[in-house]
């Protein structure tokens, strides 16, 4: 379950959060024993949208005016000024608030999910330190390719318009930063201005080359998220990823491409399963390695995930064998040890308890009782020996009567 030290972060806030806040994860990511990592490399999937994950927060066209009663609190350099009334709440609750600096071409030039825009991009502390710079960050509106507080305010510029967004922390880089340049719980002011919009890219027509880059970077991005413990947003980004991986194609692609497309495919199941594995997401996680193991029998981080599965659900019968094929293919590896002593022992265990279940439901009969059982029956056998013996001579009587009768 390596997690992408490839991820390393651009300069961009929107592929912020390309794998570089965990340092220590990074580190371990891609590594033999260390299965709660994720795949550095790319995954798998089918068409199929094996996640099930609920949309990200939703943010309409505003059509009720800004409120007036929070204004964003006062930033340094690159901070927001000017009238309370001019800041739209984006998601009422305070957190995420935008600003127009200079207005727009109208409503109607707004972009849509799932184009790709090009934004001018200025990021600043409250302290007014310049923490990111771009003149022509592209992204893919709505695929959370970049912070949420860009991928849910980009959507309500005007084609033009330049906006000034203050974010809390939650829609930026959370509790644990960016290394070494956004603190922890940071706020940030973004000032953004709408460069283009354009339809995204028909995936059928993309190379085999342009397929396996795309899908990369989404699943880098699913990285990101996962290091930061959102495993939601990682599993719509890996999900995404999967999606263009597995796309159908207009263009022949060589067998090396096919080969490095199924990588990618793989390696984004793998991924996928240890994102629903951290929410409890049992039966997606189980497919999701099934899908793995479809294509590589002998993939020892599906093999591990789906024994731990398994195991979550009780079924410790059917995840021992799994966990010994793992541990077959790989005999030093410690983590697939100590899942698999974990999972003999509370076997064990619970046949125990099913065993002792079983005597108490059935009893324990002893010598002692069996012929008092015996002896119990006896009073009653005998009667209906008696009985039988009565009705036959009474049958044998009438029938004697009606021979007799019938002679005479």
């Amino acid at each position: 379950m390596a997690s992408s030290g490839e991820e390393a972060r651009s300069g961009s806030p929107e592929r912020a959060g390309t794998g570089t806040e965990p340092a220590a994860d990074a580190a371990q990511l891609d590594t033999a024993e260390d299965f709660e990592v994720l795949e550095d490399e790319e995954e798998e999937e089918e068409e199929d949208d094996l996640s099930e994950l609920p949309p990200l927060e939703a943010v309409g066209r505003p059509a009720a005016p800004a409120r007036e009663d929070a204004q964003p609190p006062e930033r340094g350099a690159g901070g927001a000024a000017g009238d309370p009334e001019q800041w739209l709440d984006v998601l009422g609750n305070g957190l995420l608030k935008k600003k127009t600096l200079v207005p727009g071409q109208g409503v109607d030039s707004r972009p849509q999910k799932g184009q790709d825009v090009t934004i001018r991009l200025k990021a600043t502390l409250e302290d007014g330190t310049v923490v990111e710079e771009d003149p022509a960050l592209t992204f893919t509106l709505g695929d959370c390719d970049v912070l949420q507080a860009l991928d849910l305010c980009v959507q309500l510029l005007e084609m033009g318009e330049t906006a000034l967004i203050v974010s809390e922390a939650k829609y930026c880089y959370g509790a644990q930063g960016r290394s070494p340049d956004i603190p922890p719980n940071a706020s940030l002011t973004l000032e953004v201005e709408l460069l283009a919009a354009r339809d995204a890219p028909d995936l059928e027509l993309l190379s085999g080359k342009e397929k396996i880059q795309l899908a990369n970077r989404k699943r880098e991005r699913g990285n990101f998220f996962y290091q930061q413990a959102d495993y939601v947003l990682a599993i719509n980004s890996y999900d995404i990823a999967l999606r263009i991986a597995g796309s159908s194609s207009k263009v022949d692609f060589s067998p090396d491409e096919e080969a490095e497309l199924l990588d990618v495919k793989v390696k984004c199941l793998n991924n996928l399963a240890a994102s629903q594995l951290k929410l409890d997401h049992f039966k997606a996680a189980l497919k999701s390695c099934n899908l793995v193991l479809e294509h590589q029998p002998g993939n020892i981080k599906a093999l591990f995930r789906k024994g731990k599965v398994l195991a979550q659900q009780g079924e410790y019968r059917e995840a021992i064998p799994i966990l010994k094929a793992a541990l077959k293919l790989e005999p030093s590896n410690k983590t697939i040890h100590a899942e698999l002593s974990k999972l003999v022992k509370k076997h064990a265990d619970q046949r125990n308890v099913e065993t002792e279940m079983y005597r108490k439901m059935l009893g324990n009969p002893s010598t002692a009782s069996t012929p008092r059982k015996c002896k119990d029956k006896l009073p009653w056998s005998i009667p209906w020996k008696w009985l039988f013996g009565a009705t036959a001579i009474a049958l044998g009587g009438v029938a004697l009567s009606v021979v007799i009768a019938a002679r005479n």
